[in-house]
């Protein structure tokens, strides 16, 4: 049996050069000894570098090799440790006030004084309100006013005023106050250098107005709601007229109106209208003009009595009615010619002078005495009727833009200058020795 062996043999030639390709565990060695480490420690290569690197300076802190007297054999120094305290958060504080502390005399007196002084006028802008409100809701009171008026006190400071009872200026602004058949849009007025009459600041009994001047606004679109009831429209013409314009309901029927009204002053308290060229238009057929005049009344229009030469039925119907033949003057062998005749009948009514004739004539006069001729010319007897109860004593009435100003218990008022502008009739006004209150 054969033993085994350890064999020796090195399985390189004696002249091989290890390289890259040879098994590790190929090289040439013995194998009865220990095997090298194949895999060195990369900890020990770097610990086997000279020096010390970053990583140990950082871990290790030099330590001093010298004592505090600078030999080399003192023991190591060590600074002395500080008592701990809390942190101080109030040194920002210090600091501020340390800065204020060195702002001169000066600047510290200017900002007291401009911090008092916002204090007082602040409490003198209060009273002011308060002042004004309660005013506001006396005059409303007394004045049995629809709305409370805006009181505005000029001046300042209002507590120096009041403490001498005395006022600069008080502006009042009323809007909507009745006045006659009309409203008034706004009543403005501003008092100067008045009076009060009190016990002390806060127990005023009442004012005297030495001297005021106000303005007084009649706006057109309150007459327009109305005088019109939203069917006539009142406009400005000129400084002193006022034009109406619109429809007015008769007997069922809408009439066209047309109107003009001069404003003047009555007085020294109102103001008052001249209604002037009042006409009620019935189409394009008939218009009516109210009074007792030969131009007024009801008259063909220009249009219409030319239209008559081509209406044979109805001239017929108006020249065979004596009376109305006088009034339009026409010969009676000229009358019988056109009866016979329409040629003639057209010559005739197709003048210029039947034409002007025909517009002459007052049809409420021929209304009375023959209605049935009214009817065939196309004209409504109702309307007739109703008509004939619109007077201009009513018309006027109904287009009056006039109006006075109340007369007070103490003082006087007075209108100074009336002028018509775009928006309404606008009155200025002035007041002496007038009295609020007690």
């Amino acid at each position: 049996m054969r033993t085994p062996h350890r064999m020796t043999a090195h399985p390189f030639p004696d002249d091989h050069q290890p390289n890259a390709y040879d098994h590790p565990y190929d090289h040439p060695y013995d194998l009865q000894d220990d095997p090298p480490d194949r895999y060195p420690n990369p900890y020990d290569e770097l610990g086997a570098l000279g020096g010390a690197g970053p990583l140990e300076d950082f871990l290790h802190e030099d330590e001093p090799e010298t004592g505090p007297d600078g030999g080399p054999d003192g023991p190591p120094y060590e600074e002395p440790d500080e008592a701990w305290s809390p942190p101080n958060h109030r040194r920002g504080s210090r600091r501020r006030r340390r800065h204020l502390a060195g702002l001169p005399f000066a600047m510290k007196a200017a900002v007291l004084v401009v911090t008092l002084a916002a204090f007082l006028t602040l409490a003198d802008r209060w009273a002011l309100l308060y002042a004004e409100h309660k005013a506001s809701r006396t005059l409303e009171d007394q004045l049995h006013l629809t709305a409370a008026p805006e009181v505005e006190i000029g001046g300042f400071p209002f507590l120096t005023q009041l403490a001498d009872d005395r006022l600069d200026s008080v502006r009042v602004t009323v809007p909507d106050v009745a006045a006659d058949r009309v409203s008034l849009a706004k009543v403005s007025a501003t008092a100067t250098r008045v009076r009060l009459d009190s016990d002390g600041p806060a127990d005023v009994h009442g004012a005297r107005i030495p001297e005021l001047h106000g303005e007084v606004l009649l706006s057109f679109d309150d007459l327009n709601r109305e005088l019109g009831s939203s069917q006539v429209t009142f406009t400005g013409h000129g400084r002193d007229q006022v034009r109406a314009r619109g429809t007015l309901p008769v007997a069922g029927h809408e009439l066209g109106l047309r109107a003009d009204a001069r404003i003047r002053r009555d007085g020294t308290r109102g103001i008052s209208t001249h209604i002037g060229g009042m006409r009620l238009d019935i189409g394009d057929l008939a218009t009516y003009r109210p009074g007792a005049r030969a131009s007024e009344g009801l008259h063909l229009t220009p249009r219409s009595a030319a239209r008559l030469a081509g209406q044979t039925a109805r001239a017929r119907a108006l020249l065979s009615v004596p009376s109305v033949v006088r009034r339009l003057g026409v010969p009676d062998t000229a009358v019988r010619r056109a009866l016979r005749d329409d040629t003639e009948l057209a010559s005739l009514t197709g003048s210029r002078t039947f034409v002007r004739q025909a517009m002459r004539l007052n049809l409420l006069d021929v209304a009375a005495a023959h209605p049935e001729l009214l009817k065939r010319l196309g004209l409504d007897p109702a309307l007739l009727d109703g008509l004939s109860r619109l007077t201009r004593p009513v018309l006027v009435d109904q287009l009056s833009l006039g109006f006075r100003l109340p007369h007070p218990a103490d003082g006087r008022i007075r209108l100074r200058d009336v002028r018509v502008e775009r928006d309404g009739i606008r009155v200025d006004v002035t007041g002496t020795g007038l009295s609020v209150g007690r």
